[in-house]
């Protein structure tokens, strides 16, 4: 990069992040004047002209300096820990959603994210089954599977008869023999699976479900192997194929439709790549039923 290129690339980050500086201050702002002193345990008084809550008030119950906050809403550059981004959160009583772009706004990670777990509503429900005969399931970015029609619980392994913690797409390609024998490509897409995963965990390092899982993970071989490989590979579509034993090969297209703008939640659907697979499809969908 030249020196000239260097030298846009700063002013432009420089004007990213001044933008970004006074829109948190705006955020901040707009959130302390809707707490009502009431809602945290303040008396009102009678020479409250201020909507809401002081700035005062909000470092107090933060336990932050008085003069940092002000100077934060008043979008000077200064540096913010996610621990007080955590304690303004609190106090402003923000939601999941606002919680987060405040994090974002204050270029910090959130040391207690929302869980990726979406709300898996009546709406998705109908959804999974109008799919049929096409398999398709919700998985968060762990890939625990959330929800699924019948064709894709019988797709790979009965999952009905699974407990729900084991219903998790990496756990069944590395430990279920069941699943192992119906994925054609296996030491292929167990590479690929260890790779999706170590690129999904980098926003979600310490997290005690992540952990968990990993730890689950780690006492099998081929999973420490690949892992090892320090591998990342970013969610695409592809072919796959399977080996059913009540309908025989399907060749099926991989497809990710995202729930949110953060690409975590999704619902993963299964197309047929071939008219044989289709008829196929057809059947497995008949013996999903019949049980």
């Amino acid at each position: 990069m030249t020196t000239m290129a260097r030298e846009s690339a700063a002013r432009s980050n420089g004007r990213g992040s001044e933008i970004r500086r006074h829109e948190l201050a705006a955020f901040l702002r707009s959130r302390r004047e809707r707490i009502a002193p009431e809602q945290v345990g303040l008396p009102r008084g009678a020479r409250r002209r201020t909507p809401g809550l002081r700035r005062e008030e909000v470092a107090q119950l933060s336990a932050v300096g008085v003069t940092w906050y002000t100077w934060l809403e008043q979008a000077r550059d200064i540096q913010v820990s996610a621990q007080v981004v955590d304690a303004l959160a609190r106090t402003l009583r923000l939601d999941e959603s606002e919680r987060a772009h405040l994090f974002r706004l204050a270029g910090a990670t959130d040391p207690a994210p929302a869980l990726d777990t979406p709300n898996v509503t009546p709406a998705l429900r109908e959804m999974l089954r109008r799919l049929e005969p096409v398999p398709a399931c919700i998985q968060n970015s762990r890939y625990d599977v959330l929800a699924y029609n019948r064709t894709y619980g019988r797709l790979m392994s009965d999952l009905d008869a699974l407990p729900p913690e084991d219903r998790n797409c990496v756990l069944l390609v590395y430990t279920n023999t069941e699943c192992q024998a119906a994925v054609v490509h296996l030491e292929e897409t167990q590479r690929l699976m260890a790779a999706r995963l170590r690129a999904a965990l980098a926003g979600h390092l310490g997290e005690p479900a992540w952990k968990k899982l990993l730890e689950r993970l780690q006492e099998c071989p081929a999973f420490r192997e690949n892992w090892r490989r320090h591998e990342v590979v970013g969610t695409r579509s592809r072919t796959r194929e399977f080996r059913n034993p009540h309908v025989g090969r399907l060749t099926l297209e991989h497809t990710d439709l995202w729930l949110g703008p953060e690409q975590g939640a999704r619902m993963v659907t299964y197309t047929p790549g071939d008219e044989e697979t289709r008829q196929r499809l057809e059947k497995l969908y008949e013996v999903a039923r019949g049980n």
